[in-house]
């Protein structure tokens, strides 16, 4: 009879135990407002997530600003106010600039290239050890090709038509590198640059691919679009998670998240690319005249940029080792890539010197 007891007692415990592991919640907040349709890769994977884990884990996802506003994101996160927050790296450059490079590179890295490098080459990684360093796992899990472009009331068709214009730009390298072009970056919120546009604050703006530009109403204000997008030839998206919060799950619980993200990252790339596809046609459509810088204009911008991440990354050795490791990625691929044009993935760009990339990070 006490034998009895003792097992119905233990089963109760172990009842308990898979209950409170079944009734595991997260909070979820994001950068974005509904407005962007960016915000459709975060709810994208929250609803993966909440499928896949099959009720071990319970994830209530929130607007940007709902919770906190988008620039606190990390630090809500990083404090274990809520346990995960979706973003974009590059804005948190300030705090450390590796991750710049995590987020975008100008005139480097397109879409594949990031999927390759974070699936393949070291890539997942080094988003961990960056994060590490403010207590978090980082699960990257969208990706986009190449911004749009510049949107403005002034044709651009040259660099030279860059001279002396204010225009909103994110990223730290992006910033030096049109100063060197002789505009000037202004930064502010994606939320901000409807209005900064419509009242001539600025003379033009950046903000992401055509789709999310289109959501954001920037057609209405501006009548022109300068292409390529070389200042972030493709972005990466993900979720910050408070390390406790992530230690907290069971190992195949931190499996299946994985395996979300995994998945989110290619859907994000087809899922973009026929919005922004799609997105092109409407603003033709709304009269928008695009223009498109040449070769040599490209050229030149591929020299310049080069010459600004080398410089940016010897700043710092953890900015120095993510640059390192996405141009040995480059070089690597290249003799794949070369070999299959024009049946390939994309270009091979005469990137950084990698050579004084590896010295830097040595420091």
């Amino acid at each position: 009879m006490k034998t009895t007891h003792m097992i119905a007692a233990a089963a109760m415990s172990l009842g308990v135990a898979s209950a409170a592991v079944a009734q595991e919640k997260w909070t979820m907040t994001t950068t974005w407002p509904t407005s962007l349709e960016l915000i459709e890769i975060d709810k994208h994977f929250v609803d993966l997530a909440n499928k896949l884990t099959g009720g071990d884990l319970s994830i209530e996802f929130f607007e940007g600003g709902a919770l906190v506003p988008a620039g606190e994101v990390f630090g809500a996160v990083e404090s274990g106010t809520i346990q995960a927050g979706a973003d974009w790296p590059g804005y948190w450059a300030g705090r450390n600039s590796a991750f710049s490079p995590l987020a975008t590179t100008a005139s480097l890295f397109n879409a594949v290239d990031y999927v390759n490098w974070i699936q393949q080459w070291g890539g997942a990684e080094l988003y961990n050890e960056i994060y590490g360093k403010f207590g978090m796992v980082y699960l990257p899990y969208g990706v986009t090709n190449n911004e749009s472009g510049f949107r403005t009331n002034k044709k651009i068709e040259t660099l030279d038509d860059l001279q002396g214009m204010r225009l909103r730009l994110s990223g730290l390298e992006q910033g030096r590198l049109l100063e060197k072009l002789g505009g000037s970056q202004v930064s502010m919120a994606g939320g901000e640059i409807y209005q900064s546009l419509e009242r001539g604050v600025i003379d033009g703006a950046e903000f992401s691919t055509p789709n999310v530009d289109f959501s954001g109403g920037f057609q209405q204000v501006t009548k022109f679009w300068a292409t390529p997008g070389w200042h972030q030839s493709a972005s990466v998206f993900g979720v910050m998670i408070n390390k406790a919060s992530w230690d907290a799950l069971s190992a195949e619980t931190q499996a299946t998240l994985k395996v979300a993200a995994d998945a989110n990252l290619i859907w994000s790339l087809a899922f973009t690319e026929k919005r922004a596809t799609e997105a092109y046609q409407q603003f033709k459509d709304a009269g928008i005249e695009i223009t498109r810088y040449d070769d040599a204009a490209l050229a030149k911008i591929q020299e310049m940029a080069n010459t600004v991440i080398e410089e940016t990354a010897c700043e710092n050795p953890d900015s120095a080792k993510v640059y390192l490791s996405q141009v040995e990625y480059l070089n690597d691929y290249a003799k794949w890539r070369d070999a299959s044009a024009p049946f390939n993935l994309g270009r091979t760009p005469n990137g950084p010197d990698v050579e004084k990339l590896r010295a830097c990070a040595a420091k």
